[in-house]
């Protein structure tokens, strides 16, 4: 049923299964489809040019999509990779980067080199030198589970 579709409906197969690939997009986006899409459209094009010509064969066809689909994929994700710019709020997600550099009094004492913070609303574990509650320290590193704190001098 299909293959006799393909053949009736000729060059504007291409450019249907490129319109069902950009619709899929929109029902589910990750951009991805629409490179695949784009280059069935431009398969469709280039087929309305080159249907009655007995060297494009569907075998043709297929390698040209594939090698359309690889190269517009590329080529599109590189460039909308830069297209986004960097984030007003670059630590947003990255909560223990953004605390790197700030200060805190030690609320637990740090023995064997653990111990607990509270930085804004948050409890947090900390590594470094043994120290009495009360300290003042600075966060010098975060390890992604705790925060790596030193004394604060002066």
């Amino acid at each position: 049923m299909i293959p006799q579709m393909v053949v009736a409906l000729g060059p504007w197969s291409w450019i249907i299964i490129g319109l069902v690939l950009l619709a899929a997009e929109l029902a589910a986006p990750g951009v991805f489809l629409i490179w695949i899409g784009l280059a069935a459209m431009l398969v469709g094009a280039l087929s309305l040019f080159f249907w009655e010509q007995s060297l494009w064969s569907w075998q043709l066809q297929l390698v040209i999509f594939a090698a359309l689909a690889v190269a517009i994929t590329l080529i599109g994700r590189r460039l909308f990779a830069h297209a986004h710019g960097e984030s007003d709020e670059p630590m947003l997600n990255r909560r223990g980067d953004s605390l790197v550099g700030r200060t805190a009094t030690l609320a637990e004492p740090i023995r064997e080199g653990r111990g607990r913070i509270k930085l804004d609303d948050s409890w947090w574990s900390v590594s470094g030198p043994d120290l009495p509650a009360g300290m003042r320290v600075r966060v010098a590193a975060w390890t992604g589970t705790e925060l790596i704190v030193e004394p604060v001098v002066g």
